[in-house]
């Protein structure tokens, strides 16, 4: 037999514990009759390891209680209850909390009721209501305990490593900035990008939102819009972009892009935009960024998508910078204005570098708003 199998028995043994008229107390209540029959029906699973645990936890401070309130509180119980709001399914934790009622209902009849008062009852309510919210919202997603904790996290880094750009050849450098609005993991910007040593191919996607709301959008998004690039001609990857947007007929929002394609060995570019700022050109020799006139609509709105690119050359010390509109729109306030200022401290990245100046860029514009905030800055030493 499996040693957790005997875990009823050592149950039933902590149960003995309590005074005779407790027990007796206890064996008269229905509901415990029925968790242990439970306990005792077929092989143990997981759940019902978890759930012995607890209420063996439980059961143990209720004891522990009678001997020492200094060291060990009535109220030491809600901790069984956020560990199995934690780790048990809504059904197995009503019974946990059946079991809690019951070890309060005892230290009250066996410490008085000063030490057991409505203080206590009601901390253990309150957490005992956020322990049934957090499993529901567990048993609705199919995951229990941490793991979907553990799968936001990597979903997470998976979505942060896609946005770095593959490495260039020498001659090249390229900085990636993601920002999301309110300090959050996920947000509604991300970078896909391509690189087979002669080319590269970046496409930054801005989808509408903010935070969570757009970040599972762009969670979808990112995985769809990376497969495409690099597996469709240069030329028809916002087209294709906008295909599948067409068949999703999301009514939440639009998504905006800009698609770059560098040629790595002669500086060589074509800019396309899909109703997303435009993008700006460093000029090393005069010093200045010139403002693309690349055009076209949002994605997922017509059919047909038509595009206005621009073709363009980037020379020894030159820099591209795409970005998104969390970092030059405000309300109340002019696009041409935002882009000004965004330009305007952009000036500053020259003495100091591309690669030191591109974050505090980042965060300076975006200190004034709580957007999404995206940069990829690209340039040729």
């Amino acid at each position: 037999m499996d040693l957790l199998d005997t875990l009823p028995e050592m149950l039933q043994r902590v149960v003995h514990l309590f005074p005779p008229g407790v027990r007796a107390f206890l064996r008269r209540i229905p509901v415990l009759v029925r968790i242990y029959r439970w306990l005792r029906r077929g092989r143990l699973s997981r759940e019902r390891y978890v759930f012995i645990g607890l209420a063996t936890g439980a059961i143990a401070l209720g004891v522990l209680s009678t001997m020492s309130q200094a060291w060990f509180p009535s109220s030491a119980v809600v901790l069984t209850v956020l560990a199995g709001g934690l780790l048990l399914r809504v059904r197995t934790l009503v019974a946990l909390l059946v079991v809690v009622a019951a070890v309060l209902a005892v230290d009250s009849i066996v410490e008085g009721y000063r030490k057991v008062g409505p203080g206590v009852v009601m901390v253990v309510i309150v957490t005992a209501i956020l322990a049934i919210m957090m499993a529901r919202n567990r048993e609705e997603i199919g995951v229990q305990g941490l793991r979907g904790e553990y799968m936001l996290l990597d979903l997470r880094d998976r979505l942060r490593r896609q946005g770095e750009l593959p490495p260039l050849p020498a001659g090249w450098d390229s900085q990636v900035v993601l920002l999301q609005a309110g300090g959050s993991s996920f947000g509604g910007d991300f970078v896909v990008s391509s690189c087979d040593g002669k080319s590269l191919e970046v496409a930054l996607i801005d989808v509408s939102g903010k935070g969570t709301g757009a970040g599972t959008r762009a969670l979808m998004l990112s995985g769809a819009f990376g497969g495409l690039l690099g597996s469709v001609r240069h030329d028809r990857f916002l087209q294709s972009c906008n295909a599948y947007l067409q068949r999703q007929r999301w009514d939440e929002g639009f998504v905006t892009a800009v698609h770059l394609i560098l040629d790595l060995a002669t500086g060589e570019y074509v800019v396309e935009s899909a109703g997303h700022p435009p993008a700006v050109q460093f000029d090393a020799g005069s010093g200045t960024w010139r403002v693309s006139t690349a055009k076209g609509v949002v994605l997922g709105v017509v059919p047909d998508l038509r595009t206005q690119p621009e073709r363009g050359l980037l020379r020894p010390g030159d820099a591209l910078l795409l970005y998104t509109d969390g970092l030059v729109e405000a309300p109340g306030r002019d696009l041409d204005a935002g882009i000004d200022r965004l330009l305007g401290e952009a000036e500053r990245l020259v003495p100091q570098g591309f690669r030191k100046g591109a974050k505090e860029l980042v965060q300076t514009m975006a200190a004034t708003r709580d957007d999404d905030c995206a940069l990829v800055l690209i340039w040729r030493t």
